[in-house]
């Protein structure tokens, strides 16, 4: 009589248990809150390379300005300013990819402290020879060259060091707020070497930079490889085979970003030799050489914080970016006076930057630790190559149809690269490619298929 009503109730507790609903699958992470999105600054490590960056990129950008303004002063030739814009680019082409090895196979602090010490020697000899008046253009350009081998070493260890100071869910945010330090400098150097070449002449403007080379300097000894939350990882033998460079370039996720970045750079680098073409032209100096060059890094400078907020990125996104900077390009060719082509250099710099730090972050999340290093080396192979070969063209426009004509071409041509390669994208895109691998789903709550899951893998 007793057992019954205690079975009784034992199988309503079951039956109610069975009537519940299933739990949920697991749903994607939500969006991280904006309050964090800026958390890669918590790290110690992190800022102290800000620092640094800061500092040293204002120098080498008062160093750029004066050395396209004195090179268009010795030769009066805008195709000799585009000449030694391909020769500080050109070094990426043969150099691009053992710098992206070394960054994976050496400490990337030892080898960025090598390289900030001799792009100041470099700084120095520059302003000994314009000081002295012994410069000539040959004398820039050779320099030129020799920093283009430093920059194709430094680039890739400079990018792929930024992630070994943050967490992963920071990726993002420390690539983003990379950028902006190099904007802020762009932001700064060109107004303090206009000054510079106005008061005193350009020679103080590299004596200037090969100074602030001081503070990376510093900043590099003060970070605690202890503090890494992403030591560097030990690679195997196997790992140098060229294989790895097989793999990257057959992964969409890589290849398409680092195409698109490839289209926009060949005519977006050269910008500078068009704006010292536009300021001989409207006869307006360097102070309004420095001050065009001002208004595209304060546009970039806002592109960079936007950039800073993102946590995903696309490959529709980068289609849509890479048509922004293309209709602002067009758009500044059109403008007839310099006040409104200031405004519109202001929207080239936003969405130039916001193209090439989503194509960044794009690149470095989906080639992940192992890879990370030449996966850098070969979109900045691609990145410098084709600016290198853009500068000389874009210079010979400048000199021969007008900077007008550099501008809309700008515009048209990378515009006209972007069709074709969303053509391509949309046309051969299997049903299991997703666009652009950066933004992950969790496993078991989307569609994709084992092709792409395999792509994913570094």
């Amino acid at each position: 009589m007793e057992t019954q009503p205690r079975y009784r109730r034992r199988s309503s507790v079951v039956t109610r248990a069975a009537a519940r609903p299933e739990p949920p699958s697991p749903r994607p992470k939500p969006p991280i809150p904006r309050r964090t999105r800026l958390a890669a600054l918590r790290s110690r490590n992190f800022r102290l390379l800000l620092l640094g960056q800061t500092v040293a990129t204002t120098g080498m950008w008062a160093q750029r300005i004066a050395q396209d303004w004195l090179v268009l002063s010795l030769t009066g030739d805008a195709t000799a300013v585009g000449i030694t814009t391909a020769l500080q680019l050109a070094p990426m082409l043969v150099f691009g990819l053992a710098g992206g090895w070394i960054a994976d196979h050496y400490p990337k602090r030892r080898v960025l402290q090598a390289t900030q010490a001799a792009t100041g020697a470099l700084a120095a000899i520059l302003a000994v020879l314009t000081l002295t008046g012994h410069v000539t253009a040959w004398h820039i350009q050779l320099l030129a060259a020799v920093l283009g081998i430093i920059a194709a070493i430094d680039q890739p260890a400079r990018l792929a060091f930024v992630t070994d100071l943050v967490e992963r869910d920071h990726l993002h945010s420390a690539i983003s707020l990379n950028s902006s330090t190099y904007q802020l400098g762009a932001l700064t150097g060109p107004a303090v070497s206009g000054a510079l070449i106005s008061a005193v002449g350009p020679g103080w403007a590299f004596a200037l930079n090969a100074v602030s080379y001081a503070v990376p300097l510093i900043a590099f000894a003060c970070i605690d490889p202890d503090r890494l939350p992403h030591p560097r990882p030990a690679v195997r033998a196997a790992a140098l085979v060229p294989g790895g460079m097989r793999g990257l370039v057959r992964r969409p996720e890589i290849w398409r970003p680092i195409a698109l970045a490839g289209a926009f750079s060949m005519f977006t680098s050269s910008l500078p030799v068009t704006l010292s073409s536009y300021a001989r032209t409207l006869d307006i100096g360097p102070s309004g050489y420095a001050t065009l060059t001002f208004v595209v890094a304060l546009g970039s400078m806002l592109g960079a914080l936007i950039a800073a907020g993102r946590t995903r990125t696309t490959m529709n996104g980068l289609t849509w970016t890479g048509c922004a900077v293309a209709a602002t390009y067009l758009l500044a060719a059109a403008m007839p006076t310099p006040w409104s082509l200031a405004c519109a250099l202001a929207g080239i710099g936003m969405a130039t930057t916001l193209l090439f730090t989503a194509v960044n972050a794009t690149v470095q999340v989906a080639a992940g630790t192992e890879l990370r290093g030449r996966a850098i080396g070969v979109y900045l192979l691609v990145f410098f190559g084709c600016g290198a070969l853009g500068g000389p063209l874009i210079g010979a426009i400048n000199q021969h149809l007008g900077p007008r004509i550099g501008l809309a071409l700008a515009g048209a041509v990378p515009a006209a690269a972007l069709l074709l390669l969303s053509l391509s994208y949309f046309v051969c895109r299997p049903a299991a490619v997703l666009p652009s691998g950066v933004s992950r789903r969790p496993s078991g709550a989307g569609r994709e298929s084992t092709p792409h899951t395999r792509s994913q893998l570094p």
